[in-house]
């Protein structure tokens, strides 16, 4: 195929209408299809090479769009998210942006398109001097600790009280992996090794690296995004499965700056909120499990424990967080996978790194290590599921911690499989799910975030922040308050 071919079939110039955006609907085989009606093909224009590619296509490629099909991606247009509860246990595809079997857009606009994709990340503290203030970032996001409305004043007293005291802690975590989290370097390394994997595909971008709690902050790359005169965005969060404190928040952020910005807010954006089903991912994996059984004496007698970042339950119950869902479709997936190449190792899921006096899902894995101890399991192959990145939760809560436990448990050969890093199986799958996910971009709605209504009225945010303070320093500084978060927070 050849490069404007490939352009023609890629990089449509969609403008749809804010209205549209609620005509997505999810048919029996849970597939974002657009209502028919008539199609004008579109004209675009691609740099490539150092040429301009002008190309007009009226159809898509059915093989490149059976491809879509099967690879089962959740995205969406704009900066909007799937509604939480309707996205638990569904996948969705892309066959019908590809096809575009009839959908009401008109296609006359003329462009060159400069295609950047965002990838969404935690962060982490590069030196031992930035964890305090990488944790009050972390606690101050309403979508980490979630205050009932009429005390979300208290959030940020609440987070510089809980970083203070959680820092020493944290500070020798973070000492005993080298001093600091090499979470941006490696996603450094991925995002240059996904520019590198789409220009291998025939689509040229500019990959920027946008983290939640540390540097590069969002904001950071979404300046960069402006200055560069990006014209086509793909939002990629680095979490397979979606939640809505990790990819949730993120996109929230987005969706604050997109809004208040002209440029922003008619620039089309595609989101891929969940991409664990994908198969480059969960082939990825099993190869990742496979090679590192293949260290084991015996094989065959290793227990596989996954093990995911916790979420508290509170997220999945009352605010419809798809993560548990997702999650242990990922892990079906995942053994699916494995007992195809005659693997029928026994597998369990637990859950690690709960913080706090709420309740968390559950199984624990610090408990679940315990029990298969003491149940006579010997060989233990831990695979942390829900990271694609070495950092924190890797490198010390379960190389360290957890393998002290087990083995202390009567779990006497321990084993431990990478991040994917930058894992080439894994880096061009991606790669694909961004080719798969241009078509969808489109221009996010202007509508305002009922997360906003609190702060409509000026002076009832203020009074409420005067008040809650001086609330809030009495009560933070109370020696009970504080003994309760050293022995319930910390």
């Amino acid at each position: 195929m050849d490069a404007t071919t490939k352009a023609s079939r890629l990089l449509p110039q969609m403008k749809l209408p804010t209205s549209n955006l609620n005509t997505l609907t999810n048919n029996n085989s849970s597939s974002l299809v657009y209502p028919h009606s008539r199609i004008t093909a579109p004209l675009c224009k691609l740099s490539h090479g150092g040429e301009q590619i002008c190309c007009q296509s009226n159809e898509a490629s059915g093989s490149h769009c059976s491809e879509l099909n099967w690879r089962k991606n959740n995205v969406v247009g704009g900066l909007s998210l799937q509604n939480h509860k309707d996205a638990v246990g569904k996948t969705f595809s892309l066959v019908d942006a590809c096809t575009y079997p009839g959908s009401g857009i008109e296609y006359s606009h003329t462009a060159e398109e400069k295609i950047g994709v965002l990838l969404l990340n935690l962060g982490g503290p590069e030196t031992l001097h930035d964890v305090q203030p990488f944790l009050y970032n972390l606690f101050a996001d309403p979508d980490i600790i979630r205050l009932p409305r009429l005390f979300r004043f208290l959030q940020r007293p609440l987070a510089k009280l809980i970083s203070i005291l959680r820092a020493p802690k944290s500070k020798q975590g973070y000492a005993a992996i080298g001093g600091g989290s090499p979470l941006r370097k490696i996603t450094d390394e991925q995002a240059n090794a996904l520019k590198v994997a789409l220009e291998a595909k025939e689509v040229p971008a500019n990959v920027y690296v946008a983290m939640r709690y540390w540097h590069p902050f969002t904001e950071e790359a979404v300046n960069q995004i402006k200055k560069d005169g990006i014209t086509r965005l793909v939002v990629l969060p680095l979490y397979p499965q979606f939640s809505i404190s990790t990819t949730g928040s993120s996109i929230r952020v987005l969706q604050n700056m997109f809004r208040n910005d002209a440029h922003l807010s008619g620039l089309p954006v595609a989101v891929i909120q969940s991409w664990y089903q994908r198969s480059g991912y969960i082939k990825s994996m099993a190869d990742l499990i496979e090679n590192e059984l293949a260290n084991f004496s015996e094989p065959k007698e290793v227990m596989i424990f996954f093990s995911a970042h916790g979420v508290p339950v509170s997220y999945i119950e009352d605010a419809g967080d798809p993560y548990k869902a997702q999650m242990e479709e990922c892990i079906l997936f995942i053994m699916q996978e494995l007992k195809a190449r005659g693997i029928k190792n026994n597998h369990t899921l637990a859950y690690q790194s709960r913080v706090g006096p709420v309740q968390w899902l559950k199984p624990y894995t610090d408990e679940v290590l315990v029990e298969l101890g003491q149940k006579g399991v010997k060989s233990l192959l831990a695979v942390p599921v829900s990271f694609v990145s070495e950092h924190i939760e890797t490198l010390e809560e379960i190389d360290m911690e957890y393998k002290h436990l087990a083995l202390e448990s009567g779990i006497s050969n321990w084993g431990r499989v990478p991040a994917l890093n930058c894992t080439p199986s894994f880096i061009s799958d991606l790669a694909d799910a961004v080719i798969e996910a241009l078509p969808s971009a489109m221009a996010m709605s202007t509508s305002s975030s009922t997360s906003e209504e609190l702060y409509d009225d000026p002076m009832r945010y203020v009074l409420r922040f005067f008040f809650g303070s001086i609330l809030a320093f009495v009560l933070l500084l109370s020696p009970k308050a504080i003994s309760a978060v050293r022995n319930n927070i910390l």
